[in-house]
């Protein structure tokens, strides 16, 4: 790799962008792409593949006009925004950070949001909708709300709804999915917005412990994420 190339993809992995690196397999020739600050309607094949391959979070060989080029992914690392620091989510944020995950655990409850109850994890001591504008979202981002309280929650799932992030859970029983899904069509969601939100959050498994929970939670942030990816055309 080039010292040019390399300080770029540097400087982009810093900035938590995700980029490609395009190489002919002939030539040696390397492009650095940044596919999801070009148009998605550009024409360019390579482009397009370059997108295609970063939203399916995987490498790739492309082949066009008699050359072969690798496209090689630097995504930035899944973010799992928790809201609410409660007794799941202690089991949560572990398991996500093992799993390579960035993880930031958001509550303005000091009594809650603690070193002590979440060691090694970031803590964002806010009120949600605060906490979320300074994070800021993007693709490669999940958020899932786990107080119960509508002061809390809600303002969390307007943002995540407003957002490109590919996971949105709430925790809660179906009535009080129910309850929170008539609140938010009466904030002017519609039901294409609200079928986004994984209620009640985590794979169906029967969980019934914290870190049962916890796992079920995981397990569905990871099958959406790697489930076989709808690309634009």
């Amino acid at each position: 790799m080039k010292g040019s190339t390399l300080s770029s993809l540097l400087d982009a992995r810093e900035q938590g962008e995700a980029v490609v690196l395009a190489t002919d397999l002939e030539t040696g020739r390397e492009q650095l792409i940044r596919p999801f600050q070009i148009p998605e309607g550009d024409g360019d094949p390579l482009v397009r593949a370059a997108r295609e391959a970063a939203i399916a979070d995987r490498s790739r060989t492309f082949e066009a006009d008699s050359a072969c080029t690798f496209l090689h992914v630097f995504n930035p690392p899944v973010r799992v925004i928790i809201v609410g620091a409660v007794h799941i989510a202690q089991p949560l944020s572990a398991m996500a950070a093992k799993a390579g995950y960035a993880v930031t655990v958001l509550d303005p409850r000091g009594a809650f949001a603690t070193e002590q109850r979440f060691p090694g994890i970031p803590l964002l001591k806010a009120w949600p909708a605060e906490g979320l504008a300074q994070l800021g979202f993007d693709r490669r981002t999940a958020v899932v709300t786990l107080t119960h309280d509508p002061k809390l929650d809600d303002p969390a799932l307007h943002a995540a709804l407003e957002s490109p992030a590919f996971y949105i859970g709430a925790l809660g029983s179906r009535r009080t999915q129910g309850a929170r899904l008539e609140r938010l069509r009466e904030s002017g969601f519609n039901d294409e917005d609200l079928a986004r939100i994984h209620a009640p959050v985590g794979l169906d498994i029967g969980a019934r412990t914290p870190g049962e929970i916890a796992a079920a939670i995981l397990a569905e942030i990871v099958a959406v994420l790697r489930a076989e990816p709808v690309v634009p055309s």
